[in-house]
């Protein structure tokens, strides 16, 4: 622990002034010989993320990928509205194009099968809490998954979800099969891609769910392979909704009735460290969504500097505090803020109304009381 927490130390504090002058060099398109602060960055990387090469060309094609990274976080934090920082992650040595395709699912850019919106549309005129975050309940989420190099968001997600909901409504702990739901689909294209909905739609086929322990996560697909039929199920969902493309709904929806799921745009995701990513449509387009999560609550930050302070309208160190979402990623806990990230709430960032689906492990009631932990 201290060993990491040590090499996490020098890469903050090399980090910035490293990539102003990668940032500078890249621009004139002949960055020459790599400096030797890059190459000592480049290897407390590899130490803290267990990262080795086959060959020196590997290496040294790394190392470049590398300080391209380098260089993309440091704008990245100069360009962000909110407090999000960016900087060394998992992820570090790899390509757009890598990136998307281990970590994230087909992209949609069509519509989801047709599934209504219209759900307690009579309550959403209620308040909804400051805070919320089921975290703090005990039973209720689970632990952040790790999905390796399988593009299983989408399942990971969706278990994430009704285990969240089975623990509100029965009171039970549960950790479903993400593997089932991987082998098991027939919609779903199991490490490849897939989307939620999928994923709910293979729980309904084989009525429930088996658990995690029972039927274990193993991070590849065989063919023919299900084993549904064999194993207990422990949780089951009666159908899936998709709410209303609006933020004050689903706030209300998350608050009185449990995480959801969302898919969104997760090109800020990769070099992600801590913060809230507060983003523009350029800079995160909220149409192209690649990348679904589990909404777990919202809050809003203390006040903080305005990091737009000198722009048109806005008053030199001027403070504000910054509402957000809470989402559980699926890449394990030495990404992000352990395992979890905030965005912006409140202007669709990254396109996070797009797609908010949820299941049910019951009929929905008449009326529920504001429940959630703030």
């Amino acid at each position: 622990m201290a060993i990491t927490v040590y090499l996490s130390c020098l890469l903050v504090l090399s980090m910035a002034g490293l990539a102003q002058g990668i940032k500078s060099s890249l621009r004139s398109q002949d960055p020459g010989p790599q400096p030797l602060e890059l190459k000592q960055a480049f290897t407390l990387f590899q130490i803290q993320y267990n990262r080795s090469y086959s060959n020196p060309e590997e290496y040294a094609r790394r190392l470049d990928i590398f300080a391209h990274n380098l260089a993309q976080a440091q704008q990245l934090e100069e360009e962000d509205l909110g407090t999000a920082e960016f900087g060394v992650t998992p992820f570090s040595d790899l390509t757009e194009e890598e990136f998307g395709r281990l970590y994230g699912h087909r992209r949609m850019d069509g519509e989801a099968p047709k599934v209504g919106r219209e759900v307690g549309s009579e309550e959403w005129g209620e308040s909804v809490p400051p805070t919320c975050d089921w975290r703090k309940l005990d039973g209720v989420i689970s632990s952040v998954k790790k999905q390796e190099s399988c593009s299983c968001c989408w399942a990971m997600a969706a278990a994430g979800n009704i285990e969240a909901l089975w623990g509100i409504k029965y009171r039970q702990s549960v950790e479903l099969s993400v593997q089932e739901l991987l082998d098991c689909g027939r919609c779903g294209d199991g490490c490849r891609g897939g989307f939620v909905w999928d994923a709910f739609i293979t729980v309904l086929n084989n009525s429930g769910l088996a658990s995690e322990k029972d039927y274990p996560f193993q991070g590849q697909v065989k063919p023919h392979r299900c084993l549904a039929k064999k194993r207990t199920k422990v949780a089951w969902i009666q159908d899936f909704i998709m709410l209303p493309d609006n933020e004050q709904k689903i706030a209300w929806y998350l608050a009185t009735q449990g995480p959801i799921t969302v898919t969104i745009n997760m090109k800020l995701l990769k070099l992600y460290k801590k913060g809230v990513i507060e983003a523009t449509p350029t800079s995160c387009d909220p149409f192209l969504v690649d990348h679904s999560v589990l909404l777990v609550g919202f809050g809003k930050s203390e006040s903080v500097a305005d990091r737009r302070a000198g722009a048109a309208g806005a008053q030199p160190q001027s403070r504000r505090s910054i509402p957000f979402w809470i989402l559980k990623n699926s890449w394990g806990t030495k990404w992000g803020e352990k395992g979890y990230f905030r965005l912006y709430r409140g202007n669709n960032t990254c396109g996070i109304t797009k797609y908010p689906l949820t299941a049910r492990v019951d009929q929905p009631a008449k009326k529920r009381p504001v429940s959630c932990p703030p």
